[in-house]
């Protein structure tokens, strides 16, 4: 009896791991297996532009950032009185 049971285990553990490792070109989407005029090849398109959009932004914004910052202080630099003035 356990010796069975021990068989069955043993060829569906198999039969699994032969369906996960067995290549399949029924479960690509359209877009990996090569249809790039289907929706979903469109909307990963527009999902991927949208996300490189979002990163352009935020790097332009940190750049102002550090511009604005980099100004700054060379106007106050610039604008302050020496603190031992020449000729006194």
């Amino acid at each position: 009896m356990k010796s069975s049971r021990k068989f069955w285990k043993t060829l569906l553990l198999a039969a699994v791991g032969a369906a996960a490792l067995a290549p399949s070109p029924l479960l690509a989407c359209a877009a990996c297996y090569g249809r790039s005029d289907s929706a979903l090849a469109k909307g990963m398109n527009w999902g991927i532009f949208t996300l490189m959009g979002v990163i352009l932004t935020v790097l332009t914004c940190i750049l102002v950032f550090f511009v604005h910052i980099i100004r700054k202080e060379e106007k106050m630099t610039n604008d302050s009185a020496p603190a031992n003035p020449p000729g006194i």
